[in-house]
């Protein structure tokens, strides 16, 4: 008997596929730099309205995503009387992501490293797109009263931090020398100065 296809079945979504589609995947939502850049420029302007005591920066050059800030120490803290320059990279999508923040010359604390990097939550997960230039650098100057000694960057400076003792012999000798030297040069000084230290 033979068997004879029926005309009416379509087979041929049975043995034949559709290759997978190669369309190229959406790219990401492009990012509008004029916005950012009127953000930047709204903020700069809003922080040099301010009048907030020892906190300033503005655009280094051209470029309107880098920026070089100066922060003095509060009054009443260790810090009192020191200047320190920060730089500050403003990413393409601020300010859903925060802007990389340095210190640029040398600050002993326990939340800032050889490297000038910064450890303070709003600069990381507790970034929120409604914080400002001003608020970071607001935020930097009180931490450099109020460290953070259960996550620090620094052990050495978190180890004495509460040693008013050490901590003003040893702020009192050493600070204003950070303050005049390039960040990148603590972490060749710092070497020899856990190797000789007495507290």
């Amino acid at each position: 008997m033979e068997v004879r296809p029926n005309p009416t079945v379509d087979n041929s979504s049975i043995h034949q596929q559709s290759p997978p589609s190669k369309q190229p995947k959406p790219s990401p939502i492009p990012v509008d730099t004029t916005s950012v850049t009127q953000r930047l420029q709204k903020e700069l302007m809003s922080l040099m309205m301010s009048g907030d005591l020892g906190v300033s920066a503005f655009p280094e050059g051209e470029s309107i995503f880098t920026w070089i800030g100066t922060i003095e120490g509060g009054k009443g803290t260790m810090y009192e009387g020191l200047s320190y320059k920060l730089s500050l990279r403003f990413p393409l999508d601020y300010p859903f992501k925060p802007p990389q923040v340095k210190f640029e010359t040398m600050c002993f604390h326990p939340n800032v490293d050889q490297f000038g990097n910064i450890c303070l939550d709003i600069l990381q997960d507790k970034w929120s797109s409604a914080y400002d230039c001003r608020t970071i650098l607001l935020s930097i100057q009180s931490l450099l009263g109020e460290a953070n000694t259960e996550s620090p960057l620094n052990s050495y400076a978190a180890s004495i931090w509460n040693n008013q003792e050490g901590w003003v012999l040893f702020s009192s000798v050493f600070s204003p020398l950070f303050s005049l030297f390039p960040s990148h040069l603590l972490s060749c000084f710092s070497i020899r100065l856990k190797s000789k230290a007495c507290f």
